[in-house]
């Protein structure tokens, strides 16, 4: 008897018995992918419309890997009450090749498990409703499900990566840049401070946590200045934050920038060219990687846009001078809501009209005046009418998307700056990053949130970003 099932037992192991073939798992963009037909295949997502007749059961599924549904045909004995709109599924079936025109492939389902039933009549997206941008914004748990929303993030996505290949593939260094910080970069005063919920309570005499008074950031540029004097070019992408008590489409509390240091530059041109094809490869990419998503935007939310940034992206952006682009704006024919006069700084209709005035392409406006800019910017020594070697980038429909400058790097300059400002003790240590191999450098930020607006169209910064934070709210 125990020979017998010895011998059983070798006979398992030398032949191999045949086993259940698993379904592959795919992603709907991978299914809408496939050049032709697929054995056994899983699809998990989200039912975007079920459509039931007498001999067949239509659903389309969405898992948010791209603007197109998959569309699944079942028999219509697999439905059910929990298959609605919205509902979370799992299909099981073998994809085929579709008889529609419009699509290559549909899924021939042989089961469909509901893991999320849907409450129709509450969830505040409708089966084949356009909802406007005003109205998702009130559900920020929940617009990312609408088909707007689902490209805009595919798009911020892909914009992400493209920003940080193009910096990796011109030797650049990623740097991640401090949030938390005791120093005040733009010198705006428009700062969120931070202390514990126990500081709050206590008396004011106690120590900070930090022993001195720290902020969040609204820039990374000092920090990048710091690992400037170690890698010759550096960058970074990460959130900054202003107290703007501002409600307006253009402003929110929390938003990204990216921001780069170029050291042993001593021309504001070369910060120009990196600006210029920072937009232009970005943008490219993002228009190869997501041509429906982008499509979705300049078909429905801007349809002008696609021509506007086609202007763009095959132009040479135009370079004007400060005191050119007061001259233009004193002899416009339009009435600006406030004069354009030397010495102040540029109002977003002054911007707009700027980039009109220049054939609807961006803008580079160089010079400013001295007392306009933070004291970092290098002096030009230009004479009576003074300015620093400072550069703000308008594009068509937002006005300023970047601002950049060359550092003041000569240690005598900045540090009589500084003592004017009363801030010599707090910049002790960018003093010494003067005293220790200075050369000249410079540098740039681009507002990610402007930059998606500028190629997309969207007209209120708060539709561009995943939660909005601005003043009086902070949802979720």
């Amino acid at each position: 008897m125990l020979g017998a099932r010895g011998g059983w037992q070798a006979l398992r192991r030398s032949v191999s018995l045949p086993q259940a073939r698993r379904a592959v798992r795919l992603r709907v963009r991978e299914a809408l992918g496939a050049r032709k037909p697929a054995g056994e295949v899983k699809v998990q997502g989200w039912v975007r419309s079920v459509r039931s007749q007498k001999e067949v059961l239509f659903l389309h599924v969405n898992d948010g890997s791209s603007l197109e549904h998959l569309q699944v045909v079942a028999d219509p004995s697999l439905e059910n009450r929990d298959l609605t709109f919205g509902s979370a599924v799992e299909v099981q079936g073998e994809l085929v090749r579709s008889p529609h025109r419009k699509q290559n492939v549909e899924l021939k389902a042989k089961s469909i498990r509901v893991v999320g039933p849907c409450d129709t009549l509450s969830f505040p997206l409708k089966t084949k409703e356009r909802h406007p941008l005003e109205y998702v914004r009130q559900f920020p748990h929940l617009r990312c499900r609408s088909n707007t929303l689902g490209s805009l993030l595919r798009i911020r996505s892909e914009a992400t990566a493209a920003i940080h290949s193009f910096f990796q593939d011109n030797g650049y260094v990623h740097i991640h840049t401090p949030i938390i910080t005791s120093n005040d970069c733009e010198g705006a005063g428009e700062l969120f401070h931070i202390e514990t919920s126990n500081e709050k309570r206590e008396s004011a005499e106690k120590a900070h946590f930090f022993s001195v008074p720290t902020f969040l950031t609204v820039s990374g540029q000092l920090h990048l200045e710091v690992m400037a004097g170690a890698f010759t070019h550096v960058f970074t992408f990460g959130p900054t934050f202003r107290a703007e008590n501002s409600q307006s489409r253009r402003h929110l509390a929390e938003f990204y920038m990216v921001e780069a240091e170029l050291s042993f530059t001593e021309s504001l041109q070369d910060i120009m060219q990196v600006m210029e094809d920072l937009f232009k490869t970005a943008t490219s990419t993002v228009l190869s990687k997501c041509p429906r998503d982008v499509e979705l935007f300049h078909k429905y939310v801007a349809p002008a846009q696609k021509d506007r940034l086609e202007q763009m992206l095959k132009n040479k952006f135009v370079i004007i001078s400060y005191n050119e682009a007061v001259e233009i704006l004193k002899q416009a024919s339009q009435t600006f809501t406030f004069k354009p006069e030397w010495g102040c700084d540029l109002q977003r209709d002054h911007e707009k009209y700027l980039v009109k005035h220049c054939g609807e392409v961006p803008v580079f406006v160089i010079n400013y005046p001295y007392d306009l800019k933070p004291f970092y910017m290098r002096d030009n020594e230009d004479g009576p009418q003074r300015t620093v070697a400072a550069v703000d980038l308008l594009v068509p429909g937002i006005g300023e998307l970047c601002g950049g400058s060359l550092r003041e790097e000569r240690l005598p300059f900045l540090e009589s700056r500084l003592q004017r400002l009363g801030l010599a003790d707090a910049y002790q240590w960018y003093l010494d990053l003067r005293k220790f191999g200075s050369v000249p450098h410079g540098g740039f930020g681009m507002g990610f949130e402007r930059y998606l607006q500028c190629i997309l169209g969207v007209d209120n910064i708060k539709d561009v970003i995943p939660f909005p934070r601005f003043s009086h709210s902070c949802l979720l």
